[in-house]
């Protein structure tokens, strides 16, 4: 007992002593800052309120006017943050205050708030708020009228998309911009008279952020991951601690015997009653020791399941925190996690479910997947940022939903309502004589060789193949002006798919100007109509679309004009009367009047427009690149229906096919564009509001939007074809002014169409001129007072009587009365009455509605259906009865329809079930939700699913995620899980998808995602130091690499580091680690095509600036995708085709996704936010270039006249080629060093002027500074390349591997293009010769020249893989070249597409882990076939491990490669092979110690070598030093 207690006492202070140990735990901690300086919360709230809406912004920037700033300027950080919450409370809902803190801790609005500081610039001296009017600027509201007075004949400032515009400002005014800091002096005092001014529309009314004095410190920032690799080379190290895990069998059994400093089989031994607790504490010690265990193949099997094993009997209110902790600190928890045992309820359940994954998901085991309400979130794609954004809609969804009184299992059935349409697009009845058909499948000889039976449309296919059947199943009109661009190159892909036999029907509407004054010698439009139709009637339909294409060829890009037309006709149809055809003559008049009436009629607008069977094309498939592909994807979704339609027997061969297309149900007899192309715009429903305001004008009009639209709402009444409460799913509010004939026909339309239908109830908004006298609304009032006081059966006949034309003329002449119009059961004395004492209020409160709500003006007419917004409707426009028809059919597939059906599943069933239907329609229609949701189908969710119920009674996230513990994606989400469980009401479930039978460890980093759900404060207010990623208890005999994670779009860099962050060992160190990075660039990706190829333009180059004149940084385009990347910071920036070849042989033609301000030429891009920003370029070749190729070669021009930085001559020219050109890349202190002495070598003994790139990506901050320094002591120049891996390349995940990639995949666009030649030479190389020689040698047309793999040392045979196997048939007695050392041709390597080549074959290999094992050397080796390399001779690179001792003596180049036999260090190598090694190590040790004043020398592997240490460093400035 003695014993026992001894023992146990001995064990407890030991215990107590390994936690004081592991207390003192070295750090590492990693923060990440913007280059710009920190600015204001109050500023970024205001712009995350501006995203809900300007309205909310425009209100919360009035609370905070009124607000006393030097009062506020009092108050600690921690108190103006919590103002800053508790007015926006004032603005957005509670959930999305809790994603405001979200938002600011992530700081993701600083970049809209710098961007403003960069238009504001420094403003005028002393001013701390100051106005911009039309170039003029003053700092004193006082002289703001006077400068408005004289702005008027000034050019207007640009205004962009993202600038915050007072509600009701002047549309046309003057621009006044203030720049000042919302919530600081000098603003309250500017807000209060621009506000005034603009809401008499004086002005418009621009507010910007301008900081005057920003902070001292730099933006923090989170949102990103931080990796801790375990380095794993080749050649590593032996592990020092080699403690393995316990397990279940005994103690004794273990294979390790000592841990800790402790040896259990003494300790046995001497306490053989304490096995147990032995036994305990050893696995006390594996658990709590940092250091890594090495565990046995067969402990790795199940170690996923038995993290997820482990985590099902946590409890519920830790699961995600033990979930985080295991996911990111894998590699130590891998030890305790063998010791779960795994249950069989555990594993049946996963396995099952695992097959419902695979089945319904598409996701195998140990796979990943997140839903947010159903909508997957792609963790690859999204970052934090998307992620919030997709929260934000969501919440508004919810919080809509909530607020119309539906609760918990009603919200999720709504949201997952899937309104993707499930029915046939609507098409147009197209049989009209305007349609001039150009071929006849059925009855046209060249297709007598087609089947012929509509049988043959069932024949099977190969995907994608157009089935070729002498049937006119297909027809494609187009309704084009022929003077239109776009127009033309349509016309001509009509011509295309005739000549091709294409097996489409092809039918041509010309729509010319319809002036009967205009004849074909006035209007080169009409001179083509008439051409046309006397070609189609003399001639044939091929000569008259040959024609209009011979027309433009001849025109090219020039002005088409009506001579050039007329000219054209004479010389090809000489024996036509030319007056006949073009002349007032009628003959050739028909196709023209005819066309104008088919667009007339068929509603249709923004021409061109191109029908698939009625059914018009997308546009964004009008265009020459995509027209192919739009077509050919419009048949085949064509085909399904017409295959059913033979197959059941509707549609056989005795039928006319177009007849039975047009009898189809979808088709109708017009089709207004406006209808089927609405803008993405509808009123927000979601506040309920006392109606009684109503009564109240003023009251009225201080109501926000959505309060209007509430008291509206309660407000309407409506006119329906019966009187019965039932539920109809489409609301119609017509918005007119019923005092002029033109609201009179649109309101008449709806009323006739509300004769046809049971499914919808119409309501009328007036919106008249505000007139002061009340005998000016005689019908307004009349058909106000019919609404309010019949019933709407009644009142609706009695207003169709009332609003027809003839009627009103004869009632406002005085023929007659309005109780001539009486209907059937009207209550004609009660209305009369009624209508006496009828004021106007409601005039003045529909008028403030229209105005405030919809921003229309006075007498502007338009439809609402569902509080779907179409209109205003333009100045002689009309609305007929046809299209209030498609608009209701519109609305009823789109979204009606399905919500009726769901409603009355609820029992909603009467007339407040139309109110909800329309509330709901409008809700789901604002938030776009027309994305389909999925629901995580399983089998159970007892054993393998996590589930943590939000709170109930509130509007709560459902976000469910299958995830396998044990894998990368699991170290993020967990994070992203915790945070969200923190900031909103989330219900969150968890399914466990762990793989089985694993090999290896499944994880072997740390990870940590930083992000925090808030700002934190200090103890006495002040904003603490901000979010870092901090690891503890990391293994201290590990060596480690760090690696950081960030958005996609973010260019990081370290910028202090004391410590070589590639490999670090803890034990090394004295207190820890920390590391500073910047995010040094945001980046702009775009893609690139020419307007008339579609293809890109490979090798062209943009430039990006911050002004019209200025570039700062340039790019250069790939074959791939048209791909290009710039870098930026936030602000303004403009893209322009850099000087040189870009731009003499091409522009500008469009652009998409850029921010260029209405009237600019420019192409402008904002770059406001930390998310991806994607653009799309078109440029066009100038006529005069057609033939001119980008790249050439030297042989065709006689010098290369690739693009270069400016518009260089001759002189830059040459001074370029006598440079020769340097590219190495490393990572880590020790490869930077080798990669030094490399260079000292180089300028040893090469003449030339010497210019080294290096890959910006991976140096450290010592290497970036130091750099510089060398430069000047060796005269020679360096510039720092970077490239960001592009996103749609496939990743790589090692950083070793990353490095392998950018060696050979982007040569092409790393450097400029009037870099020639560029030599690579890796860190390790020592050269011994004049590099010149390599440059200059010829490389036999070969893009690029490698050295062979030495084979003189025979005793490695065996390691030469590429002798047998794969390689040996590959290269069919071609060398395996050496990565080490290699000589680019970069003019060639760009011309051939080598770059593209090489991308193309890496992108499919490396989808196999297994491949590409030496990417940097096996990629271009594999495509040796393809891209020739020339073999450089053997003397150029020689490495002891390959070559024979006896030909060192002809290296002209030494590489230190590692020896699979000896695993020797490269250090001890160097001075083993390399005698000059120690000499370059030496001198730039001394180089080194002067510049930073330390004694580096003192740490040397060799004795000190006899080198003088005066003449080092003498070239670099004194103050350097």
């Amino acid at each position: 007992m003695a014993s026992s207690m001894k023992m146990l006492l001995s064990i407890s202070l030991v215990l107590s002593l390994v936690s004081v140990v592991q207390s003192n735990s070295k750090p590492i901690t990693v923060a990440l800052n913007a280059k710009w300086n920190s600015t204001p919360l109050l500023l970024e709230a205001s712009e995350y309120i501006a995203k809900e809406s300007p309205e909310s912004f425009w209100r919360y920037v009035g609370e905070i006017a009124k607000l006393d700033p030097k009062a506020t300027a009092l108050e600690t950080d921690e108190g103006n943050y919590h103002m800053i919450l508790k007015f926006a409370g004032k603005v957005i809902s509670p959930s999305q205050v809790k994603l405001l803190q979200l938002s600011l801790s992530l700081r993701i609005y600083s970049p809209a708030v710098e961007t403003f500081q960069q238009l504001a610039g420094e403003g005028p001296d002393d001013c701390i708020a100051f106005v911009n009017i039309h170039g003029q600027t003053t700092c004193d509201p006082a002289e703001v009228k006077s400068l408005v007075e004289k702005a008027a004949d000034l050019p207007k400032p640009p205004v962009f998309k993202f600038d915050h515009t007072f509600p009701g400002s002047a549309d046309n005014g003057i621009v006044v911009v203030l720049y000042a800091e919302v919530g600081n002096e000098g603003f309250p005092e500017f807000h209060k008279q621009l506000r005034e001014m603009a809401e008499k529309k004086e002005i418009t009314y621009i507010l910007r952020h301008f900081v005057k004095e920003p902070a001292e410190e730099k933006t923090r920032l989170s949102g990103y991951g931080v990796e801790l690799a375990i380095k794993s080379t080749e050649y590593k190290a032996k592990d020092d601690t080699k403690v393995e895990s316990g397990d279940e069998a005994d103690a004794e059994d273990d294979g390790e015997d000592e841990v800790q400093g402790f040896i259990f089989s003494k300790l046995r031994e001497l306490h053989p009653d304490n096995k147990d607790d032995l036994k305990a504490f050893k696995n006390h010690l594996v658990a709590s020791s940092t250091e890594l265990a090495a565990l046995k193949v067969w402990q790795l099997q199940d170690l996923s399941l038995q993290a997820g094993q482990h985590l099902m009997s946590t409890h519920e209110s830790e699961v995600l925190s033990v979930l985080t902790d295991v996911s990111q600190n894998f590699p130590q928890r891998a030890r305790t996690l063998v010791k779960t045992v795994l249950t069989e309820e555990f594993k049946k359940e996963l396995k099952k479910n695992q097959q419902y994954f695979e089945t319904n998901h598409a996701l195998s085991a140990g796979d990943s997947a997140m839903f947010l309400n159903g909508l997957p979130v792609d963790m690859e794609v999204y970052d934090i940022y998307s992620l919030l954004e997709l929260m934000r809609s969501e919440t508004n969804l919810m919080e809509g939903l909530y607020s119309l009184g539906f609760k918990g299992p009603e919200v999720n059935q709504i949201l997952r309502l899937d309104l993707s349409s499930d029915s046939e697009n609507f098409a147009l009845d197209f049989r009209h004589k305007a349609v001039s058909y150009l071929n006849d499948l059925e009855t046209d000889r060249k297709y007598k060789n087609w089947p012929s039976s509509v049988q043959d449309i069932l024949r099977p296919t190969f995907p994608g193949m157009l089935r070729h059947v002498a049937k006119n199943f297909f027809h494609m009109v187009f309704v084009v002006d022929p003077m239109e661009k776009n127009s033309r190159e349509l016309l001509k892909m009509a011509e295309a798919f005739l000549v091709h036999s294409a097996p489409v029907r092809i039918g041509i509407v010309l729509v010319v100007d319809p002036d009967r004054e205009v004849t074909g010698y006035d209007d080169p439009g009409v001179a083509m109509s008439r051409a046309f139709d006397y070609l189609m009637r003399e001639e044939s339909a091929d000569r008259a679309i040959s024609f209009i294409t011979d027309v433009y060829e001849k025109a090219q890009s020039k002005e088409l004009t009506a001579d050039m037309v007329v000219k054209e006709f004479s010389r090809s149809y000489s024996d036509a009367e030319e007056g006949t055809v073009f002349g007032e003559d009628e003959d050739y008049n028909i196709l023209r009047k005819a066309g104008n009436d088919f667009v007339s009629k068929s509603g249709l607008k923004d021409l061109p427009q191109v029908l698939m069977n009625g059914v018009p094309m997308d546009k964004k498939h009008l265009t020459e690149e995509a027209f192919e592909e739009g077509v050919v994807s419009s048949i085949i979704a064509h085909t399904p229906a017409i295959q059913k339609a033979v197959y059941q027997g509707t549609l056989h061969d005795f039928v006319n096919v177009q007849e039975w297309l047009m009898e189809r149900d979808n088709v109708l007899p017009r089709l207004n564009s406006r209808v089927l192309s609405p803008e993405k715009k509808s009123l927000d429903f979601t506040v309920r509001l006392e109606a009684g305001v109503y009564d109240d004008v003023d009251k009225f009009r201080n109501l926000n939007s959505k309060a209007m639209t509430s008291v509206m709402t309660q407000n309407m009444k409506y006119l329906t074809r019966k009187d019965e409460d039932m539920l109809r799913p489409v609301t119609m509010w017509v918005v007119c002014d019923l005092e002029t004939p033109e609201g009179r026909d649109l309101l008449y339309s709806a009323l006739k169409q509300l004769k046809h239908t049971h499914d919808m109830r119409l309501g009328v908004i007036f919106n008249s001129r505000p007139w002061k006298s009340d005998d000016k609304y005689t019908i307004s009032k009349a058909v106000y007072t019919a609404l309010t006081t019949l019933e709407p059966g009644i009142a609706k006949s009695f207003i169709t009587k009332l609003v027809k034309e003839e009627n009103v003329h004869a009632l406002l002449a005085g023929e007659k009365k309005i109780e001539d119009f009486e209907v059937n059961g009207m209550d004609t004395m009660a209305y009369l009455l009624a209508a006496e004492v009828q004021n106007i209020d409601f005039i003045k409160v529909h008028r403030a509605f229209v105005e405030q709500v919809l921003g229309w003006e006075e007498t502007a007419r338009g439809v609402l259906a569902n509080g779907q917004i179409l209109g205003p409707l333009d100045e002689g426009e009309r609305f007929i009865q046809e299209d209030v028809d498609l608009f209701q059919k519109f609305v009823t597939q789109n979204s009606a329809k399905k919500i009726k059906s769901l409603l009355q599943m609820l029992g909603h069933k009467d007339d407040k079930g139309s109110d909800l239907v329309m509330k709901v329609s409008s809700l789901l229609s604002l938030s776009g939700s027309t994305k389909e949701r999925k629901e995580v189908q399983y089998a159970g969710d007892q054993h393998s699913v996590i589930k943590l119920m939000a709170t109930p009674g509130a509007p709560a996230y459902q976000v469910e995620v299958i995830i396998d513990p044990a894998s990368r994606d699991a170290q993020k989400l967990s994070a992203i899980l915790m945070v969200l469980k923190e900031v909103a009401n989330v219900d969150i479930k968890i399914y466990l998808n762990c793989k089985d039978k694993l090999s290896e460890l499944p994880v072997i980093t740390f990870y940590r995602y930083v992000l925090e759900p808030t700002i934190n404060f200090k103890v006495d207010g002040s904003y603490s130091d901000g979010p870092v990623a901090k690891f503890i208890d990391m293994p201290a005999k590990s060596l480690l690499t760090l690696g950081m994670n960030p958005s996609e779009s973010w260019l990081v860099e370290a910028v202090r580091a004391p410590y070589d962050l590639d490999n670090i060992l803890l034990e090394e160190t004295t207190s820890g680690i920390n590391a500073d990075f910047d995010l040094e660039y945001l980046l702009l990706e775009g893609h690139c095509s020419d307007s008339t190829t579609g293809q890109p333009p490979r090798g062209l180059q943009f430039t990006l600036g911050r002004n019209q004149t200025e570039h700062a940084v340039d790019t250069i385009v790939m074959a791939n995708l048209g791909y290009f990347q710039l870098k930026a910071n936030p602000g303004i920036w403009f893209l322009k085709l850099r000087e040189g070849r870009s731009r003499d042989l091409y522009n500008i033609a469009n652009h998409e996704f850029t921010d260029t301000p209405a009237g600019s030429e420019d192409v402008v891009v904002v770059m406001n936010s930390f998310k991806s920003k994607i653009i799309r370029i078109k440029v066009a070749k100038k006529p005069e270039k057609s033939d001119e190729q980008l790249l050439v070669d030297d042989e065709e021009r006689g010098i290369w006249e690739s693009i270069s930085s400016t518009l260089t001559g001759d002189k830059k020219e040459e001074e370029n080629d006598k440079t020769l050109n340097i590219f190495s890349l490393a990572s880590g202190h020790m490869y930077e060093r080798l990669m030094r002495i490399m260079m000292m070598s180089v300028l040893k003994n090469t003449k030339s002027k010497v210019k080294f790139w290096f890959l910006k990506n991976y140096l450290s901050p010592s290497f970036k500074d130091f750099i510089p320094k060398m430069a000047q002591e060796y005269d020679f120049e360096f510039e720092l390349v970077q490239y960001k891996w592009p996103r749609w390349l496939n990743q790589q995940k090692e950083k070793q591997r990353i490095m392998w990639g950018y060696k050979i995949l982007f040569l092409d666009v790393l450097f400029p293009l009037d870099v020639k030649k560029i030599i690579f030479v890796d860190a390790d190389q020592i050269v011994r010769t004049d590099l010149q020689e390599l440059n200059d040698l010829d490389l036999g047309g070969a893009p690029y020249g490698y050295t062979p793999f030495c084979s003189s040392r025979t005793e490695m045979d065996g390691f030469r893989f590429w002798k047998s196997g794969y390689w040996a048939s590959h290269l069919a007695g071609r060398k395996y070249h050496i990565s080490a050392l290699y000589v680019v041709d970069l003019k060639k390597f760009r011309r051939i597409a080598a770059g593209d080549r090489l991308r193309g074959q890496y992108q499919g290999l490396s989808q196999d882990p297994n491949s590409l094992s030496n990417l940097d050397q096996d990629l271009p080796n594999n495509m040796i076939h393809q891209v020739a390399i020339k073999s450089l001779p053997q003397e150029w690179l020689w490495c002891e491990t390959w070559c024979s001792n006896e030909s060192k003596a002809k290296a002209k180049t030494i590489d230190l490669c590692n020896n699979p036999q000896t695993k020797e260090p490269k250090l001890k190598a160097a001075l083993r092979i390399v005698p000059e090694w120690k000499n370059y190590d030496y001198e730039i040790k001394i180089l080194w110690d002067k510049v930073y004043n330390t004694n580096t020398r003192s740490q040397i592997e060799y004795d000190p070598p006899d080198i003088q240490t005066e003449s080092v460093g003498s070239k670099i400035k004194k103050d350097e030093l």
